[in-house]
């Protein structure tokens, strides 16, 4: 176990991903995939070869404690980059709650930023602790109209166990909060 947040920071890395991290590509798969099971909603599984593509279009965030990987997110656009989403967020269960997923997510909105400086930037989560994160990187919550309306974003949900609902109520609704950045707007953080 991890002892403080100080510690834990001075020998982190959160960085971009490059082509030298595909190999943690089904690790980091099989993180999600345990974090949902243990969480019972709101994480859709993704494959290998996905997280790999991320990683080659320079779309991903990983984190590390020395080699293990402990930690992952991805960048994703739609509608021609009006829209760009951060997700798959993901923490090494012995690495939470010391700061580690701010940190992560911090990293993903800069790089989101940095290359789609016009964009939206949104996420889907059932988490309050991200609900918090995104509260302080100045996303607000929404309804799931204001979020974007390509359909293979939507279809990308298909892998939570609560995709029925976002089917059955017309993508209007689901356990998950829609929390948009609006570099837009006027009343920003």
């Amino acid at each position: 176990m991890i002892d403080t947040s100080m510690e834990i920071e001075q020998k982190l890395s959160v960085i971009i991903a490059g082509l030298r991290h595909y190999e943690y590509a089904q690790e980091i798969c099989d993180m999600i995939e345990s974090a949902a099971k243990i969480r019972g909603t709101g994480i859709a599984k993704r494959e290998a070869l996905y997280i790999v593509q991320k990683i080659q279009e320079g779309k991903a965030i990983i984190a590390f404690d020395q080699d293990k990987v402990i930690g992952f997110c991805y960048i994703e656009t739609w509608e021609h980059g009006k829209y760009v989403a951060n997700s798959g967020l993901i923490v090494d269960p012995d690495y939470r709650a010391v700061g580690l997923a701010k940190m992560i997510k911090a990293k993903a909105f800069e790089l989101s930023q940095k290359r789609y400086p016009e964009a939206k930037i949104f996420g889907l989560t059932t988490s309050l602790p991200v609900m918090k994160i995104n509260s302080e990187l100045g996303y607000r919550p929404v309804t799931f109209s204001e979020l974007t309306t390509d359909d293979t974003f939507w279809k990308g949900c298909s892998g939570c166990v609560n995709y029925d609902i976002l089917q059955r109520t017309n993508r209007k609704m689901c356990l998950c909060t829609g929390m948009l950045y609006d570099p837009n707007r006027k009343d920003k953080k």
